[in-house]
């Protein structure tokens, strides 16, 4: 298995990751007007996934393990424009709080983290 991913960030003190729960984050997307983008791998997604949700892998799976994926950024802002306003998910919380490290590091959108209880969210 890959070693654990390490933001490039890991010696600076970045700025905190914003989390919420799933019922704050739908409030977000239904109400507020925020994106949502899945991290996910694309297998992840086809088991289920929000309507409307935007999938860019964070990592992929492959016979090493685990990798990060080298275009993460370069995809996610080729998808949201800067003055959008996001909400980030995936299972676990795990590669979506890894991934807005990585956001606001590159990009100047507002990125929120969720952690998504599949069977409460995905419809």
């Amino acid at each position: 298995m890959a070693p654990p991913y390490e933001t490039s960030a890991a010696s600076e003190s970045p700025a905190p990751v914003v989390t919420v729960d799933v019922t704050a984050a739908s409030d977000l997307i239904t109400s507020a007007g925020h994106r949502y983008v899945d991290v996910r791998t694309e297998e992840e997604m086809g088991k289920g996934h929000l309507h409307n949700s935007l999938n860019v892998p964070f990592m992929f799976i492959t016979p090493q393990g685990r990798e990060k994926n080298p275009l993460f950024v370069e995809h996610f802002s080729s998808l949201v424009s800067k003055e959008e306003r996001v909400v980030v998910g995936c299972q676990s919380g795990k590669r979506s709080e890894l991934a807005c490290v990585d956001l606001m590091a590159a990009v100047s959108s507002s990125v929120i983290n969720q952690w998504i209880d599949m069977s409460v969210v995905c419809v």
